[in-house]
């Protein structure tokens, strides 16, 4: 029963962390419109592919600093510095005014299957983010970091993963009629999801002085 908990709990944090609009989704979404649905489907294998490790990489790190208490006091002055640049970084960008784009020839379900690892990879905030998550359910006794709970979390977070990426897929012909399909939009959304994240950190900062 606790390895269902840890598992449908991992699941719906994935799902929470792949909602906003970004990088991931939004591709996946735009090769199933002009490549079709299995393209698109491709490429989130790929993704999740990538989730497995890096969710695991961050259990595994979270497991390390359940142990290490101290760290994790370093650990939040650096991701508020972080977590601040970030911010600013998708705030500067949204500011840009977008370049025009050259429509690029269909691919191989096998190159979009690696196109969508690469972009995966390229994206590290599963990790930080999968850290904290995982520490967060440790504490309140829903997850144990041994093999069997590791295993449970990681196969949820790749589920969950792909679940949303398949509702942007199948469901992009709603989305994509809405203002935050922009990309500006999209940076805007990013930085201030980011900059709340700066704050909470801050504020916890504050705590333990």
């Amino acid at each position: 029963m606790d390895l269902t908990i840890t598992f449908f709990l991992s699941l719906l944090i994935a799902l929470v962390g792949v909602i906003p609009p970004g990088l991931l989704n939004m591709t996946a979404a735009k090769i199933s419109l002009k490549e079709g649905y299995s393209r698109g489907l491709i490429f989130s294998l790929g993704v999740c592919i990538v989730v497995i490790f890096q969710t695991l990489i961050a259990v595994i790190f979270a497991r390390y600093l359940s142990m290490h208490p101290e760290v994790i006091k370093v650990l939040q002055r650096v991701a508020f510095v972080l977590f601040v640049l970030i911010a600013i970084y998708f705030f500067v960008l949204a500011k840009k005014k977008p370049q025009p784009k050259i429509e690029q020839s269909k691919r191989s379900k096998q190159s979009r299957f690696f196109y969508g690892m690469l972009l995966s990879a390229l994206n590290v905030f599963p990790i930080p983010y999968q850290a904290y998550m995982s520490l967060t359910l440790a504490g309140f006794g829903w997850l144990n970091f041994n093999n069997i709970g590791i295993t449970s979390y990681v196969a949820g977070a790749a589920t969950g993963t792909f679940v949303m990426l398949y509702v942007y897929v199948f469901l992009f012909e709603k989305i994509k009629s809405k203002k935050i399909k922009s990309q500006k939009n999209m940076n805007y959304s990013i930085g201030a999801i980011t900059a709340i994240i700066a704050i909470v950190t801050l504020i916890n900062i504050l705590k333990d002085l």
